[in-house]
């Protein structure tokens, strides 16, 4: 690597500079935040020393060794520091270099984190002659990936990432910019606040909220799986309607549940493709589950439950699959949500029409059975008009 001079980047209202060492403060005051301390890998307590070291040694390397361009992100006018935005790693061999960034808890709400990615990663490629910036990120970081799609990357699927953060997921989305994709300065760009990806990521960046339903006199609680539900889940898919229904492993073990909340459910929030809920009785009893999960069709739901076999025939699932139902097309924004069973589970089926689902035929061999073939599967939708 070649030694590169630091510069100065002056574009919509922001001023790029090379750290100095008076910036320690400030850099220590923002790094004390819980959301950077969550998504990147500084230090964990974040002291003095750390910040006093970053803006006097190691940014300072990297210039020098041309192995990085990190810049303190300044309010032009004021000269307020108000984030950390650069180039994390460069390699000449492949003329690549990863973007990395994060801002200011006085900052957030201003799209300093977009103009400075912009401005980076147009000096990038016009004065570094670089041919493409890539940005990785723990799955679950939604507004680090908005910001992402606001500066003109593509993100394109997920890779694990070589240095996750202190208990984060080793889950990462990864995505790629190349020349002439970046906005210009004062452009909307894509992913912009009227859209469902910023929208999206205002749903699911935060954690999962409890809904609410009602079953004739039972208030019912939807909320996300806890370990002491783990017992009654397990107990209800040893049930035998569930086995003959569904696909769950057979015999069902505990660690099954374990696996299927960390790898399935709680991932699924982190990605933002669906939502799993256990759904809990007066005493906060778990009576049942249900999910709503999204995609490939940004506008399509498929909805699933089971319900414990103590709780069936009460009305607990239909009240149920009412209230998740009804969230995903008022604040997911989905258009269309689909039932499908096997042909014959006509308790599945009682509880789709009774949520409001409307019966439009048989798929052919449309779902999975347990003897490794295919049954076919009726099918039911919900649309967002249905609700009006």
């Amino acid at each position: 690597m070649g030694r590169m001079e630091p510069v100065e980047i002056t574009e919509d209202g922001l001023l790029l500079r090379p750290w100095r060492a008076d910036d320690a403060d400030a850099v220590h005051r923002a790094c004390q935040d819980q959301d950077i301390q969550r998504w990147t890998t500084v230090p964990r307590p974040y002291l003095p020393e750390h910040a006093h070291g970053f803006v006097t040694d190691l940014s300072g390397r990297a210039w020098a060794e041309g192995t990085g361009a990190p810049f303190a992100v300044c309010d032009a006018a004021t000269g307020e520091l108000l984030a950390s935005c650069g180039l994390v790693s460069i390699d000449r061999s492949l003329d690549s270099g990863e973007l990395g960034y994060w801002t200011a808890p006085w900052a957030r709400g201003r799209a300093v984190a977009v103009r400075a990615s912009r401005a980076v990663a147009r000096w990038s490629f016009d004065t570094l002659k670089l041919r493409r910036l890539v940005w990785q990120a723990e799955v679950g970081n939604h507004f680090s990936r908005l910001v992402a799609l606001r500066a003109g990357f593509r993100v394109s699927g997920e890779l694990r990432l070589a240095h996750p953060a202190e208990g984060g997921r080793t889950d990462g989305w990864v995505g790629s910019l190349l020349p002439g994709e970046v906005p210009a300065p004062g452009e909307p760009g894509p992913a912009g606040p009227d859209t469902l990806d910023a929208r999206r990521a205002a749903v699911f960046g935060r954690p999962q909220p409890v809904l609410f339903a009602t079953a004739g006199d039972t208030e019912l609680r939807l909320r996300p799986r806890e370990e002491r539900d783990l017992d009654a889940i397990v107990a209800t898919c040893r049930d035998a309607d569930t086995i003959r229904w569904t696909t769950v492993p057979h015999p069902y073990h505990r660690k099954d549940a374990e696996s299927f909340v960390r790898d399935i459910a709680d991932l699924a929030w982190a990605r933002g493709t669906g939502a799993y809920y256990t759904i809990a009785d007066a005493d906060d009893r778990y009576v049942g589950s249900v999910d709503l999960r999204v995609g490939p069709d940004p506008l399509l739901g498929h909805v699933g439950f089971m319900t414990a076999p103590h709780a069936r025939g009460r009305g607990y699932m239909p009240a149920a699959v009412g209230a998740l139902t009804a969230w995903g097309f008022t604040t997911l924004g989905l258009a269309r949500i689909e039932w499908l069973a096997l042909v014959g589970n006509t308790a599945s089926r009682r509880v789709a029409e009774k949520a409001g689902f409307t019966v439009e035929g048989t798929a052919r061999g449309r779902l999975p059975t347990r003897d490794g073939g295919r049954g076919d599967a009726w099918v039911a939708a919900l649309l967002a008009e249905d609700l009006t």
